[in-house]
């Protein structure tokens, strides 16, 4: 069965939605390869080691995608686009750490030309510590129900 997400004539100002995830040292290995970013604070542990972290962290792009992940998900089949990110890193990611991202409806646009409307989020990412380590803002452009094409509604 598809699973279609959330449409915008489904959802209302002050939802939210997210996920959780556990970083590894895996995730960080490939954010190097993804970005081709092989910078010393990613890529080298006896580096990393005299830094103020400690250890390699996560770059931030990657912790950015995370985040953006569980937008991907929640407007599932809904989504026409993703229009904006806006994404401030607040601490570092490290291996290990446990990731929550929430995202926060803050505005809905209509745009009924386009057969549904534009939500404005506002979103955090909190480590197991409950420590804010981004936080972000985005627009996507989504369809109401009724315009998400059949294919995607076929189970």
């Amino acid at each position: 069965m598809n699973f279609v997400g959330n449409a915008f004539d489904e959802i209302a100002v002050d939802d939210t939605f997210g996920q959780t995830l556990t970083i590894t040292e895996a995730h960080i290995v490939q954010a190097c390869g993804l970005f081709g970013d092989f910078n010393p604070l990613h890529s080298n542990d006896a580096f990393a080691r005299q830094t103020r972290f400690g250890q390699r962290i996560l770059h931030g792009p990657m912790t950015s995608a995370y985040m953006t992940a569980s937008i991907g998900m929640y407007f599932y089949a809904t989504a026409v686009a993703y229009l904006a990110h806006d994404c401030r890193f607040l601490a570092p990611v490290l291996a290990g750490d446990t990731l929550t991202t929430e995202w926060r409806i803050a505005e809905l646009i209509a745009k009924p030309h386009h057969r549904g409307g534009i939500a404005v989020l506002a979103g955090h990412c909190r480590n197991q510590r409950d420590e804010i380590v981004a936080e972000a803002d985005g627009k996507i452009l989504l369809l109401d129900r009724a315009a998400v094409p059949e294919e995607a509604r076929r189970s």
